[in-house]
């Protein structure tokens, strides 16, 4: 299984390997995705010191390595923005995919973010008799395996909600004859023109691919196991979800679900004709319990209405080139794409069971940007980048008023500050 914070490439032969031992000042930050960028803005306008570690060579590497082209920004940019640092006006209401990379460097340069690159985090723990983390990361070379053990008072974890991509488990996909990737690695349906490619899961990246899919000729069947809400990106030229947020400011969230019930209907019609069916549980509901985001539609819908993307229940097996789904029926597909999402991947490196569950998410949602000991989450109240803002801005604050406290500097402004640790021996 592939984990985030595991070396790339096991069996390069290394000649050389070094140990080092750093003391931070301030917080590690672990992840240089929009998590980890807001978190260190936010501090570096506390004039709290910090280091980002990041396993990929450069920043908000999901977005840059791992998402389709035609990709752009679900909700409104007010919505997407971090702190600190609005869009430029002159990018459109749903920016693409090159336009929020582009974004995001730019805020990195702003607040003079500068990650330590490659460096895969392999365990971190708290220390009870020093009363600090220990953060060990190794790092490869073509002729040196790097090992440095950082050492600090409080992390922040910001590795976010989807560090690993989620492969399922199907009878007979090993032995599958055609390509089979994750929707991680789909970058264009450009090359399955003309082919029959069955997508699993129907979640926006299950939509979005199977709409690309199709508006380049190929044939796709979108596999839906479960329920799912569908609702229009837009009602009468209106952001949906702005919508729900400006009537959850006034009124209960069950009688929003059935406001936005109801303007489905009437924009939408009955989506469950078309074996897309809708949930008990309304969609904010379902948003707010589980953690489901429902799909926001921009086109995938009209084709599925008009026969060019099929849908087709859960799969039982794989035979050869052939699937059987679990409602009997077999076809014949050449390629697979795997919708199927991601997981958190913080059960693999971080020694801690209190404020982390097994899962690898905060266990108390409402509370879940900060634990005990010096331990912050940020990215994980699945409320998307506006959620990442609040709990960086947060973070920043609770730590920036100690720092500020202990250091009597308030005016100061500091810059990343570490230095090596003489005292540790390796």
């Amino acid at each position: 299984m592939e984990s985030m914070f595991r070396l790339m490439d096991q069996e390069q032969e290394v000649t050389t390997t070094t140990n080092r031992c750093i003391w931070v000042n301030g917080p590690v930050i672990v992840g240089a995705g929009p998590s980890g960028l807001a978190t260190a803005a936010c501090l570096r306008e506390q004039n709290v010191p910090f280091v980002v570690l990041e396993r990929a060579d450069c920043i908000a590497s999901l977005w840059q390595n791992r998402t389709y082209d035609r990709l752009k920004l679900h909700l409104p940019k007010k919505f997407c923005q971090l702190p600190k640092m609005p869009f430029p006006e002159s990018f459109p209401e749903y920016p693409t995919k090159r336009q929020f990379i582009d974004y995001l460097e730019s805020y990195a340069t702003r607040f003079e973010i500068n990650p330590k690159f490659n460096e895969c985090v392999q365990t971190a723990r708290f220390d009870e008799t020093s009363g600090l983390w220990r953060v060990k990361t190794v790092s490869n070379t073509e002729s040196t395996r790097t090992e440095v053990e950082y050492i600090c008072r409080w992390l922040v974890v910001a590795t976010g909600e989807n560090a690993e991509r989620v492969v399922p488990e199907i009878d007979g996909l090993n032995e599958f004859t055609g390509e089979v990737i994750h929707a991680c690695d789909y970058k264009s349906g450009e090359k399955f023109a003309g082919k029959k490619v069955l997508v699993v899961g129907c979640g926006n990246s299950g939509m979005e691919v199977s709409l690309d899919l199709a508006n380049h000729f190929a044939k796709p069947s979108m596999v839906v196991r479960s329920s799912v809400h569908v609702m229009p990106r837009e009602v009468m030229g209106k952001s949906t979800f702005e919508l729900a947020m400006k009537m959850l400011a006034w009124l209960p969230l069950w009688l929003v679900d059935k406001i936005l019930l109801v303007l489905c209907w009437l924009v939408l019609g009955n989506i469950e004709k078309y074996g897309l069916k809708r949930p008990e549980m309304g969609p904010m509901e379902l948003k707010s319990v589980k953690g489901k985001t429902p799909v926001l539609d921009i086109g995938a819908l009209e084709k599925i209405r008009s026969g060019k993307i099929d849908v087709v229940p859960g799969v039982k097996r794989f035979d050869g080139n052939r699937v059987e789904l679990v409602n009997g029926e077999q076809l014949e597909v050449d390629s697979v794409v795997l919708a199927t999402g991601y997981r958190s991947n913080v059960p693999y490196w971080l020694q801690e069971s209190e404020f982390f569950a097994k899962n690898g998410f905060p266990k108390a949602a409402n509370s879940g940007w900060k634990g005990r000991t010096g331990l912050y989450a940020v990215g994980f109240t699945r409320r998307g980048l506006s959620g990442v803002s609040m709990d960086a801005v947060k973070i920043a604050q609770d730590i920036g008023s100690v720092w500020k406290l202990e250091t009597k500097q308030p005016t100061k402004r500091s810059t990343a500050s570490h230095r090596r640790c003489i005292s540790q021996q390796f």
